[in-house]
């Protein structure tokens, strides 16, 4: 084998020999430092860290405290049981409605004994919640007030006026502040969504109006009913404008959009179940938007 010839791959000028020491050196050095040298950093912990540690100890010992705590009762006038308070004091749900129906019957119970007889509870579950029971002063100290008994005088108090079934669309202001928990507010509120409408066409809208609990529709129901006036105008739903179907409370200038739209492209409405494939349509309450239009 001629050897001779490989040298030339092997002839490195005065610079390039220079280089590849230099190459070598760096390399040398790298892997120098990499075995000396200690990578492992030791984890210093911050005052402030150390603070919230402590800060954080103290919170989990109080949530501990506070999670064996027993709770605090209280005393208590068993007249005014409800039902949450007696299935937490270990009441039966017949027991509580028997306390229920006494009390209906504007009566109260004045001692542990009766409360017994009342409700029924068992002798274990009284002698645990008797303890608590809080009757009024005047029960207690019976005899101290039997001679002052001829200075107490039973209250009267104004039966509330009793209302005739009116029609709603016909109410007042006077006449719908009569009703419990409406005031001038809610009465202004009911009469201007009525003049918005043109009238109402049943007693569901009053669930419409804002401010409205349920309690007070529940009344006005019992006060009240909506009779649809001759005077009502209706819509054309297959000839009114754009503008027009906006305008109606129960459409948004969208969905009036969408049907003016659809009846230019599939013709006229029959009833309110095509108009109820309208996208958007509030469909829970096609009954009482079908009073206000016509096909």
């Amino acid at each position: 084998m001629n050897f001779k010839s490989l040298n030339k791959y092997f002839y490195f000028t005065r610079q390039q020999r220079i280089g590849i020491f230099m190459l070598f050196s760096i390399m040398i050095g790298l892997q120098l430092f990499y075995f000396l040298s200690d990578f492992n950093v030791a984890e210093t912990k911050s005052q402030e860290k150390e603070e919230w540690l402590a800060l954080q100890s103290e919170i989990d010992q109080e949530k501990l405290i506070d999670k064996n705590a027993k709770p605090i009762n209280y005393p208590f006038n068993p007249n005014f049981i409800s039902d949450y308070k007696g299935y937490k004091l270990g009441m039966s749900v017949k027991e509580i409605d028997r306390l229920m129906a006494f009390r209906k019957e504007n009566k109260y119970v004045n001692s542990a004994e009766e409360f017994q007889k009342v409700t029924g509870v068992s002798d274990s579950l009284l002698n645990v919640i008797s303890p608590l029971f809080k009757f009024p002063d005047w029960k207690q100290n019976k005899n101290n007030y039997s001679t002052e008994k001829k200075d107490f005088s039973i209250k009267t108090f104004p039966k509330k006026e009793k209302l005739e079934i009116l029609d709603i669309n016909q109410a007042t202001k006077e006449d719908l502040m009569k009703i419990y928990g409406i005031g001038e507010g809610l009465s202004t509120r009911i009469l201007n969504q009525k003049e918005t409408l043109g009238s109402f066409v049943s007693m569901e809208q009053m669930k419409d109006i804002w401010g409205l609990s349920p309690e007070v529709i529940n009344e006005l129901d019992s006060h009240f009913k909506a009779v649809i006036p001759s005077t009502l105008k209706k819509i054309n739903v297959n000839e009114a404008s754009l503008k027009e179907l906006a305008q109606f409370s129960y459409f948004k200038y969208g969905l009036a959009k969408q049907i003016v739209t659809y009846r230019s492209m599939n013709g006229n409405f029959n009833n309110i179940e095509d108009l109820a494939k309208i996208k958007d349509f509030p469909v829970e309450k096609a009954k009482i938007i079908s009073l206000y239009l016509e096909f």
